[in-house]
C-alpha cells in the first residue's frame, strides 16, 4: 500500500534526523530491539498507542509526522516555542531576517 511506503520512509527520515539507530530507538520506547526495523522494512506498522510512543520519542505531534513538507518539525518546533516568548518588535525583526533568507 502506498501509505505504507510514505510511513516507514517519514520513520526512517525522522529517526535518522535524531541520530539515533532503529534498535536504540525501539528500546527506548519499550519495545523489542527489532520494532522499528520491521516497521522500517514494511513487515508491520505500529499500533496507535505504538504510533504515539514514536511520535513522542521524536518530539513531534502525530500531525508534524505526515506533514512531509515540514523537513525538521523537531527543530521547527523547538524554534516556534522560542519565538512566542519575544515581543511583536522582535518578531518582525525575525520575520524580516527569514524573509531575506528565503529570497
Amino acid at each position: 500500500m502506498m501509505y505504507d511506503e510514505q510511513f516507514k520512509s517519514r520513520l526512517i527520515e525522522l529517526r535518522e534526523q535524531k541520530g539515533v539507530s532503529a534498535r536504540d530507538m525501539s528500546l527506548s520506547i519499550g519495545q523489542n530491539p527489532g520494532y522499528i526495523n520491521a516497521i522500517e522494512s514494511g513487515k508491520s506498522l505500529p499500533s496507535m498507542s505504538g504510533f504515539f510512543y514514536i511520535c513522542d520519542f521524536l518530539n513531534i505531534s502525530p500531525k508534524d509526522f505526515f506533514d512531509t513538507e515540514n523537513n525538521n518539525p523537531e527543530k521547527l518546533n523547538a524554534l516556534i516555542s522560542d519565538l512566542k516568548k519575544l515581543e511583536d518588535e522582535k518578531l518582525d525583526s525575525i520575520a524580516s531576517i527569514v524573509k531575506g533568507l528565503i529570497k
